[in-house]
């Protein structure tokens, strides 16, 4: 029997998303919000939406407006901005913003924040990008006095406020949870060990990011133990791709409708894909190899589980990353046999149902026997009653 697990791991997606060319972004974007309610029949937990601004394939401006309209197509699944870029924004304005959505979906809403991910969104906006993590700590700290209800004056390069203060106080108390990006700088791990933020750790199997992994939530527990925190492992989240199918060949079969455009584009637009790229190999085939991705059944799936488990210890959650390698109705489908067969696995969900049926079939013998001569002896008792009463009837004349 398997040990259970002191933290149940919960299982959400991370949509950047990530759309090809050749594609409509219309019904991109309302397919994503059909795969959000396929979610949430399902059962996962988290959908996480990214901000982007540039660059072509991820085409979500602003997540707080998703979130408003899948939070009416949805019943429980909690939705979070993956992230807010904090840098782009006045900071009264995403206080305000949260704090809406917060009232509005009831407090299903996760505040994700980060310095902005493209280099190009920085730029389009006259930003310099060494400017960007500094700037995000200033931010967060302002919004923490909006959300507490305190009035704020602050003057800085990038943004202005005076006596500034929200008018509406979060739904929940005391403010919606706040998870902060981190992949290879320790600025993340920093702002959530200072704070006890959660982390949500983006790049956690690729090759840079799987090492930073660790060095980073060090950092964290080390900031929080300096402020007199302590990191909650529940609140660590790590995003990785995936796709699975029924069998090994069928899942191969299933990302030649998108894999290598996506992977195309993440080379062309990702320092960490450029340093993976060989033209001597198959990037598919090297990134199964590596670890960063799983492309398989549900067992492969869950070993990959048990391999970052084994390399970080117990984590809160585990985002697949929405990527479109395949066709909608096999991606659907990838995303089913997760919530079936893998999340069983790794929150040891039928450790009572095995050990029953273990305890029932190892018995066999004894139980039927025992089935067996209740029934015999039921019908012995009847036949002697029976017996009974015609003994007692007078006889025929």
């Amino acid at each position: 029997m398997s040990v259970a697990p002191t933290i149940r791991m919960r299982n959400g997606i991370f949509l950047a998303p990530f759309h090809p060319l050749d594609e409509d972004p219309t019904l991109c974007i309302h397919r994503d919000l059909e795969l959000i309610e396929h979610l949430d029949r399902l059962g996962y937990e988290e959908a996480w939406i990214g901000e982007h601004h540039s660059a072509g394939y991820e085409i979500i401006p602003s997540p707080e407006l998703f979130i408003a309209a899948a939070a009416e197509r949805t019943r429980r699944i909690r939705l979070g901005t993956g992230v807010v870029s904090l840098p782009y924004h006045n900071p009264l304005m995403v206080a305000n913003r949260i704090i809406q959505l917060d009232h509005q979906t009831r407090g299903r809403v996760m505040f994700g924040v980060g310095p902005g991910l493209l280099p190009s969104d920085a730029f389009q906006l006259g930003i310099d990008p060494a400017t960007q993590r500094d700037r995000m700590v200033e931010a967060i700290e302002v919004i923490l006095e909006l959300f507490a209800g305190r009035r704020v004056t602050k003057k800085t390069e990038w943004f202005n406020l005076s006596n500034a203060i929200c008018q509406v106080r979060p739904y929940s108390w005391p403010h919606p949870e706040i998870c902060v990006a981190s992949s290879v700088t320790p600025s993340g791990g920093k702002l959530a060990g200072r704070h006890g933020f959660g982390m949500l750790c983006v790049a956690a199997t690729q090759m840079g990011g799987y090492d930073a992994l660790g060095i980073n939530w060090k950092v964290a527990n080390d900031v929080a133990a300096e402020n007199g925190r302590k990191m909650d492992p529940a609140l660590l989240r790590l995003v990785g791709p995936v796709h699975i199918a029924e069998t090994k060949e069928e899942a191969f079969a299933n990302v030649k409708f998108g894999y290598h455009k996506w992977a195309d584009y993440f080379r062309r637009i990702s320092p960490a894909g450029q340093a993976q790229t060989d033209p001597n190999e198959d990037p598919l085939e090297r990134g199964i190899k590596d670890g960063v991705i799983v492309v398989g059944t549900p067992d492969d799936a869950i070993a990959q589980i048990r391999r970052l488990q084994a390399k970080q210890g117990e984590f809160g959650a585990f985002l697949q990353l929405a990527h479109n390698w395949a066709n909608f109705e096999a991606t659907k489908k990838s995303y089913e046999l997760w919530q079936r067969h893998v999340t069983p696995v790794i929150n040891n969900a039928n450790a009572g149902r095995i050990d029953s049926f273990n305890e029932a079939t190892g018995n066999a013998e004894k139980y039927m026997g025992a089935a067996v001569g209740a029934v015999m002896q039921t019908l012995q008792k009847h036949a002697a009653e029976e017996a009974a009463k015609q003994a007692k009837k007078p006889a025929a004349e």
